[in-house]
């Protein structure tokens, strides 16, 4: 196997839900600063072709592509540490890895041979490793699930034989690991590790660095026993130590030297790391002036992962004006009964995410007509969007039974619906689709452009006429009702390039009311927030009076 890109392969053990992307990324951001090309590639054992119709419950948050790939959450941590932009190659399932086999096998691309794991499946997860690995110095790849889930088995075998392939120089293994704390007994313990590694070694993986995760530093001298008992060097035991703010991750890896390690083992040469940014950064984050508290009405509240880049979006839009977001998880369902405005009051603003399913929309036009009324900010994201033009078009544009088809087939006024075609810019050709249509062929996925009309809230915020964003939805406004809602008030402040798609709609008297169909929150970044977050969080802050951070330190200025 001839290939110029160096492959760092990232492994879980003893517990889920240890942070392996967090990790990735942080090690991408390393690699980064010291000015090498890095991209971020991560393989899921489990049989869904994408995570596109799972549950948030159970798979949180589904994240976006420019390209339109609907995957792991993983991807946007990749993004919001590094520059790469992630795709389609980015992400692979089993279920993709198994549908591609069997496409071949009845194509007759095996020429009626037995098709096996071995090789075949494992030929195909080294095959996808390559796609994502065209164009860059080092191509990081994280396996999904923890080492002795079955499923994850065959992408264990294929990483295993990758290294084999490439030469040890071209590849590496970082075992994530965790190393609990033991009140009881007062120390910590090692023998999870120990086992973790040893369930690797079992199939032919021996890790060349450890990432210990733990909530206290660890000693050199339980460094050098996890060290022993893992025949790895004592240098090559990292702690991962809980932080306080995820963007310190990447600082507290440096510090154990982590990146020195890696390029050592790579044998690769780069300049030494420029990390001023991220210091700056964590800075910003540790001691902010300023806080606001903005009220998310949602259905998903219970599991925060699935609202993850709109949390860390908001958590962006704070950094311009030294101010920390806190944020107020209101069940949506909960406002549609008694008392429900005693659950908003205290928000400096509301927003309304992205969602599926009429439970709880009740609660959602609520809360939009409640922002509306009292002048408190508020900001739609594609079904928020759409609820801000239910509410308005019942209680201003004189339509009561205003609604969306996805909610009442049967509405008189669907000022919401599945629009039957539409001009795709992408594709250049036209796109049809019906309540039919499978669920993933229905959607706007992806990347669109946008032009802005002067003029208006979102033309000044976002200081250029035509913008992209990535969208994830199946309904649309019905332009049958622009005339009637704008007559009232409601300006469209963002259309597609062609005038068919209403994306942005805004109230004018209002501090701060806009909606959009897109999901702004996968172009969020902590060194460049996005601009509608960075304007919503402004308003919130000025709605609040310029609230004080209680926490805030004036020696240091926040550390700037």
């Amino acid at each position: 196997m001839n290939c110029k890109t160096k492959f760092i392969f990232v492994t879980g053990g003893v517990i889920s839900s240890l942070g392996k992307g967090l990790a990735s990324a942080s090690i991408g951001a390393l690699l980064e600063s010291r000015g090498l090309r890095v991209s971020i590639q991560k393989l899921d054992p489990y049989i869904n072709v994408d995570p596109g119709t799972m549950n948030p419950f159970q798979h949180g948050e589904v994240y976006v592509t420019d390209d339109g790939a609907e995957s792991d959450l993983d991807l946007g941590h990749y993004e919001r540490f590094t520059s790469a932009t992630m795709g389609k190659h980015n992400n692979f399932t089993t279920g993709k890895i198994y549908h591609s086999v069997i496409t071949k096998e009845r194509r007759g691309d095996y020429l009626g041979g037995t098709v096996q794991v071995i090789p075949h499946i494992t030929d195909e997860i080294k095959r996808v490793i390559l796609l994502a690995a065209d164009g860059v110095d080092v191509l990081i790849v994280e396996i999904g699930g923890t080492i002795g889930d079955i499923e994850s088995l065959p992408f264990l075998e294929a990483i295993r034989q990758f290294k084999a392939e490439v030469g040890k120089e071209n590849a590496l293994y970082i075992h994530l690991t965790l190393v609990p704390y033991i009140g009881t007994a007062g120390e910590v313990k090692t023998k999870p590790t120990q086992h973790s590694v040893k369930e690797l070694r079992s199939i032919g993986i021996q890790p060349d660095i450890l990432l210990c995760r733990t909530d206290r530093s660890l000693a050199r001298e339980i460094k050098a026993k996890i060290a022993l008992f893992c025949n790895v060097g004592v240098d090559a035991v990292i702690t991962a130590k809980d932080v306080r703010h995820i963007y310190e991750v990447p600082l507290n890896f440096h510090a154990e030297g982590l990146d020195d390690k890696i390029v050592e083992c790579l044998r690769i040469w780069t300049r030494s790391p420029r990390l001023e940014v991220w210091e700056d950064l964590v800075a910003r984050l540790r001691n902010p002036r300023h806080e606001v508290i903005i009220a998310i009405v949602g259905k998903y509240i219970d599991l925060t992962e699935s609202y993850k880049s709109l949390n860390e979006a908001l958590c962006h839009g704070g950094i311009p004006g030294d101010c920390a977001v806190s944020l107020k998880y209101v069940d949506s369902e909960k406002l549609e009964g008694d008392g429900w405005e005693a659950m908003l009051e205290g928000a400096d603003a509301i927003l309304v995410p992205g969602g599926f399913g009429p439970r709880g929309v009740a609660g959602k036009i609520r809360a939009a007509g409640y922002a509306r009324e009292r002048k408190i900010p508020y900001f739609g994201i594609c079904l928020g969007m759409q609820i801000a033009v239910i509410e308005f078009a019942r209680n201003v544009a004189g339509l009561p039974a205003a609604h969306s088809v996805e909610f009442d087939a049967a509405t008189p006024d669907p000022v919401i619906y599945l629009m039957k075609s539409w001009y795709d810019e992408k594709t250049d050709s036209l796109q049809c689709r019906d309540v039919d249509s499978e669920k993933g062929g229905t959607m706007r996925l992806g990347a669109y452009p946008c032009r802005l009309v002067d003029g208006t809230l979102a033309r000044s915020i976002y200081r250029r006429q035509r913008i992209s964003e990535r969208h994830r939805h199946r309904f649309e406004f019905n332009n049958a009702y622009k005339e009637r809602l704008a007559e009232k008030g409601m300006i469209f402040s963002g259309l597609s390039p062609d005038g068919e798609l209403v994306e942005i709609v805004e109230l004018p008297d209002h501090p701060w009311f806009l909606g959009c169909q897109f999901h702004p929150e996968f172009k969020s970044r902590p060194m460049a927030p996005h601009p509608l977050f960075a304007g919503f969080i402004a308003a919130a802050l000025a709605a609040s009076g310029n609230r004080p951070n209680p926490d805030y330190k004036a020696e240091g200025g926040g550390g700037r």
